[in-house]
């Protein structure tokens, strides 16, 4: 096979944005808007944008929906706290099949240079859920460019090629 390891990714992938908030509407949604526009400028598909409550039965709904449509990446924003009410990162771990543990472990050590020691409260999550990438992050703007332009973007067309070429070998 010809070309570097790196070379192998998807172009053009399908992705889902998902706000968790009970305060943001469309307009009022930072977070969501500059992960839109940062997927589209990465040369992605955002398919869907969608806000749902602080809620796990409306996270997991929207989580499901998600994984149904042909989006090959959720990203969600919000929920990732130390509140009861943050149960983003709570509805993906019992969904999950996968965790990419590199994934929150990155972002926590990309946040602490920019944040310092309150990075360790983040419970930024990466998963694999059938042939869906799912990443959730905090819901702050810059946590949102940190984490989808230093991580997701990076990865996101490699990844999907590694688990469609091991769906392709089943």
């Amino acid at each position: 096979m010809g070309g570097s390891h790196e070379e192998l990714k998807e172009e053009d992938v399908k992705c889902r944005v998902l706000t968790v908030s009970t305060t943001r509407d469309e307009g009022t949604d930072k977070s969501g808007k500059i992960i839109r526009g940062l997927l589209e400028e990465g040369g992605h598909r955002v398919v869907s944008y969608d806000i749902v409550p602080d809620d796990g039965d409306r996270i997991a709904d929207s989580i499901e929906k998600g994984v149904r449509s042909d989006a090959r990446v959720l990203i969600v924003t919000g929920g990732t706290g130390l509140s009861l009410r943050d149960q983003s990162v709570d509805v993906l771990i019992e969904m999950e099949d996968r965790e990419l543990p590199g994934f929150g472990e990155l972002f926590r050590s990309l946040s602490y240079e920019e944040i310092g020691p309150r990075a360790a409260l983040s419970r930024a999550r990466g998963a694999t859920l059938g042939d869906t990438l799912i990443f959730v992050l905090p819901g702050s703007p810059n946590a949102v460019k940190l984490g989808v332009g230093e991580l997701v973007l990076p990865i996101l067309g490699h990844a999907i090629y590694e688990i469609d070429k091991e769906r392709e070998n089943d």
